[in-house]
């Protein structure tokens, strides 16, 4: 499921290629992992539910 995805890595992350950060795939829904632990588990979200995460995350920052 998750090997034939593209993911980007969070620009929150320190900025070392082994930094602390997640990383997350858009496709037909939101996948997010830990970029230390690729084959690890993975958070899955909605389209909708990804949109208002997002969206909330933005209005706090």
């Amino acid at each position: 499921m998750t090997q034939d995805r593209t993911w980007r890595r969070s620009s929150y992350s320190n900025g070392t290629e082994h930094g602390e950060c997640v990383e997350v795939s858009l496709a037909h829904e939101a996948l997010v992992r830990d970029s230390k632990n690729a084959g690890g588990d993975v958070l899955a979200f909605s389209v909708p539910a990804w949109q208002s995460l997002i969206r909330l995350a933005t209005a706090c920052s």
